[in-house]
């Protein structure tokens, strides 16, 4: 079976398809629009497939609290100070087995318009990921659309009791929950009276008191997995909690639907012996499916393998950390040495990303103000390790989510919680044709860059598999701090990568093979074939000797980046 790397492109569904342009801040669904599962067409699908994506991740696919009504259609309403925004957090689940109606071109079909979705994605020969959020639920949770027999999250709860192995939530007993000063909008002139909850159940970011703060989950509900958080976080697993029980059945409902793997949002929020236990149960149905853990802290890392039979975890504190300090800290590119030692040992479990739904955009003013210095990055980021990459739509045409959409301020993020349009992915969209017809050339040529690298990336076994050896760099004698080079070797291939991450120097530099590594890949007695693969159509002709002393000599722009496929031939 040919191998190939996961390539992960992360959808934002309900801001994907949207054409609109009004960008009104607080706006509603009809003054600024939305993007539907319709608006994901087959020529869309078939330029992602190009771009070269493997797996394509719909963020924001399950019902979630949100101020827009649907009770003529059945949906209850949520209350105006429980959501964030007008649209709602994706992550505020309030039915599990539902889909989110903002999706739905006919609400009353929103599950089937789903299905359809997830068939014309396979269709083009990709897999399909959506959330799991196993740590918290909406405050106004209740799941209408559940099977039938299957029991509500807090139905048969003793609410007296603060801990019960077998209740779902968490409870404050003796008092009432109040939403905080400031969780409701501004703008939004709402009769209602205040949300109250006797007794309040504990946040969902692990906040136990009945009064959470704006900073807090406030709009989420903890779920109870059998830890007591309040004595000491004693497990209590045996046996099994109601909410592992749930949970599991959950994760089948979602499989049934043919969907290829999970992104399990906040996975370290949730006991390790969970992951143990519900992973191998849903893999012995559908033993394809992959699950992908969101984790930050590092000491949780190879345990979430280990012990959570997960296949992939966030490169968050990482590669994503690595790189964000060198762009926007102007600390040395010697910190990838750094990472790749520390990390070699999880290297194929680990997802490499420069944006996602939680992180600024590459050319806001919040990271690295320029979508050009994504450039020397997602190169090393697709290619120093055989791990899955991920990249966030519009990252590929430069999106810089400027101004503020409502809820979400200036921050450098495209907005999860507000109605909204992506204004320069619209241009991508071009009206629903999904050709590039109105970006610029430079759109057009960094978007050409992403679908270069990801096929190489997809195709190459040195990158799939291959040893990396790091190569020496140097810059009018000194070791460069901007430029980082290295090799990825495989019994098929060796290529060399070269990324300069001066964003408005270039650099003449000297790049030499150490000696131990050259006669492990080089023979002195043959010449090589430097090309570049990456689009310059760059190409070098060297005799190996060469590769240890004097080196090879580059002129890099700002922000360049280089992949040589080196081929050898006999010297004459």
């Amino acid at each position: 079976m040919k191998l190939s790397k996961i390539i992960i492109y992360q959808i934002f569904t309900r801001l994907f398809g949207n054409t609109l342009q009004t960008n009104k801040p607080f706006g509603t669904k009809e003054e600024n629009g939305t993007g539907k599962f319709n608006d994901i067409t087959p020529e869309a699908l078939v330029s992602l497939r190009e771009l070269g994506v493997t797996h394509v991740w719909y963020t924001g696919i399950i019902a979630h609290a949100t101020l827009t009504d649907y009770t003529a259609d059945g949906l209850p309403s949520d209350h105006y100070s429980l959501v964030k925004g007008r649209a709602g957090s994706p992550y505020a689940i309030k039915d599990y087995y539902d889909i989110a109606p903002d999706l739905a071109q006919d609400v009353t079909k929103r599950m089937e318009e789903f299905e359809s979705l997830v068939a014309r994605t396979h269709q083009q020969e990709l897999k399909v990921l959506i959330d799991f959020i196993p740590n918290h639920v909406a405050r106004s949770y209740k799941s209408l659309a559940k099977p039938e027999g299957v029991e509500d999250f807090g139905e048969t709860d003793n609410i007296h009791q603060a801990f019960s192995p077998q209740n779902n939530f968490y409870y404050l007993p003796g008092s009432t929950y109040t939403s905080p000063k400031g969780a409701a909008i501004k703008a939004l002139k709402n009769t209602e009276e205040t949300y109250r909850e006797t007794p309040a159940k504990a946040t969902g970011n692990d906040c136990f008191s009945p009064h959470p703060s704006v900073y807090d989950w406030y709009e989420t509900i903890k779920l109870n997995y059998g830890v007591d958080y309040q004595h000491g976080g004693s497990n209590h697993f045996d046996p099994l909690p109601g909410t592992w029980l749930k949970m599991r059945d959950i994760l089948l409902f979602w499989a049934s639907k043919k969907v290829d793997g999970f992104r399990c949002d906040m996975a370290e929020m949730v006991p390790v012996a969970f992951w143990g236990w519900v992973i191998p149960q849903v893999k012995a149905k559908y033993p394809e499916l992959i699950f992908i853990a969101e984790a930050y802290h590092p000491e949780q890392q190879m345990p979430l393998i280990q012990e959570g039979h997960f296949d992939y975890l966030y490169d968050k504190t990482g590669i994503y950390d690595t790189l964000h300090a060198i762009l926007t800290q102007h600390r040395p590119v010697s910190l990838i040495n750094d990472y790749y030692h520390q990390s070699q040992p999880l290297h194929q479990h680990l997802v490499g990303f420069l944006e996602n739904h939680d992180e600024p955009r590459l050319a806001s003013k919040s990271f690295a103000q320029s979508a050009q210095a994504g450039i020397p990055a997602m190169t090393v980021t697709a290619t120093l390790h055989q791990g899955p990459v991920l990249l966030y739509f519009g990252q590929e045409v430069g999106e810089p989510a400027e101004g503020t959409q409502g809820f979400s301020q200036e921050d450098g993020k495209t907005s999860i919680y507000d109605y909204c349009g992506v204004p320069e992915h619209q241009k991508w969209m071009n009206g629903g044709l999904f050709d590039g017809g109105l970006l610029t050339q430079q759109q057009i040529a960094l978007r050409n860059f992403y679908q270069t690298l990801l096929n190489v990336c997809k195709d190459s076994p040195a990158i799939q598999q291959g040893e990396m050896y790091p190569l020496t760099c140097t810059s009018a004698g000194n070791t460069t701090p901007f430029v980082y080079t290295y090799l990825r070797v495989h019994s098929q291939e060796t290529i060399g990568i070269v990324a300069n991450f001066h964003q408005s120097l270039s650099e003449i530099v000297r790049i030499r093979t150490e000696e131990e590594h050259f006669h492990q890949v080089f023979r002195s007695d043959r010449s090589y074939i430097f090309t570049d693969i990456l689009g310059s159509g760059k190409t070098l002709n060297l005799p190996g000797k060469q590769l240890i002393h004097p080196g090879i000599t580059l002129v890099l722009k700002p922000s360049d980046a280089f992949i040589f496929r080196i081929e050898e031939r006999e010297s004459k």
